[in-house]
């Protein structure tokens, strides 16, 4: 299905150094960890469900600095506000940022967030005649373009045999997918996050395939490179990083008081999110860019050249930014002790 990496590790390396020097040049100018950051205010997209109830739940909302929190539920809305420098950060799929990799997008992708990829599924209507994927020709088959869920499907299609040309395929937002859904509108339907849960749990979706063994997991955060290049700003998305790197390792260890404040945010039934915690297909986590992490970016944008939806091969690497490693890296080794 995709096509080989070309980039090359070295290559990667090439870019990581590039961007690590730039971040020790940030860091012999700029703030620190010390840094007053009462006059800055942090713009932070996020997912009904995500960031802004997880810290909440685990006790790391009490800031210093002002987040100014937007809810944006699909990641290429957090591209084009931090591309119109109304957001410093956001986060998505590879999906999304290898699109703004091809734009030449104002945006940097400056870690990764390791999330449970069974919310990633493709289901099909409750009394709809689809058993597997294959059953899916002459469907109408929802899905939202751009994302992982554009990115699975294809890939779960081709492994069928078919293609997007053997369904009626139909582009739609998260929310007017679940009310097509829910009305008849759709067969099956390519979905993530809280609406495919919303799907099971309400309508009855039957899962098909989930995201497992289609995608890297990888999730990237995105920055606006005004914030990452600017010493205070730098410093209050630092903070940020750990503070939701500690979070994720707290609701893995406390996950019932973060099924509430999801529930709480959602209206999905609790007992549903400890199912499927308990089901995961990988603990949650905040991890720095490891030379792995363009290299398995590049072959997703391979992918989607391959596809056809790329008119030409983008070149994603130059995008990540490390500035933010040895803090992630310091984190990581403080949580492993406790």
């Amino acid at each position: 299905m995709t096509t080989p990496i070309s980039i090359s590790r070295r290559s990667a390396l090439g870019v990581l150094a590039g961007s690590l020097l730039a971040g020790a040049a940030r860091a012999e100018t700029g703030a620190g960890a010390g840094a007053d950051l009462g006059g800055v205010t942090l713009r932070v997209a996020y997912y009904k469900g995500g960031w802004r109830p997880l810290l909440q739940a685990a006790g790391e909302d009490k800031t210093p600095y002002r987040i100014d929190w937007k809810e944006l539920n699909n990641g290429v809305l957090h591209i084009e506000a931090l591309n119109g420098d109304a957001l410093d950060i956001g986060s998505g799929s590879e999906i999304p940022a290898m699109f703004a990799a091809r734009q030449n997008a104002k945006v940097r992708f400056i870690a990764v967030t390791h999330e449970d990829l069974n919310t990633q599924v493709t289901v099909a209507a409750k009394d709809a005649p689809i058993r597997s994927i294959a059953d899916l020709r002459g469907k109408r088959v929802g899905y939202v373009r751009a994302t992982t869920a554009h990115y699975f499907l294809a890939r779960q299609l081709e492994e069928a045999g078919l293609s997007f040309a053997d369904i009626e395929a139909i582009n739609l937002t998260p929310s007017d997918g679940y009310s097509a859904f829910a009305s008849g509108k759709l067969d099956a339907w390519a979905i993530y996050g809280y609406n495919g849960r919303l799907a099971i749990a309400k309508q009855g979706a039957r899962v098909l395939k989930t995201g497992v063994g289609y995608l890297s997991g990888n999730f990237p955060i995105y920055a606006n490179p005004k914030a990452v290049d600017d010493p205070l700003r730098h410093a209050a998305v630092t903070d940020f990083l750990l503070r939701v790197q500690r979070a994720y390792a707290f609701a893995n260890r406390n996950f019932p008081v973060y099924a509430a404040a999801v529930a709480a945010d959602t209206h999905l039934p609790v007992e549903d999110l400890l199912d499927q915690f308990a089901h995961r297909s990988e603990d949650y986590a905040l991890a720095g860019v490891t030379p792995d992490v363009p290299e398995t970016h590049q072959r997703v944008a391979d992918t989607f050249l391959k596809l056809g939806v790329l008119d030409v091969r983008t070149e994603v690497g130059k995008f990540w930014d490390t500035s933010f490693n040895e803090a992630i890296a310091k984190g990581a080794a403080k949580l492993a002790t406790l």
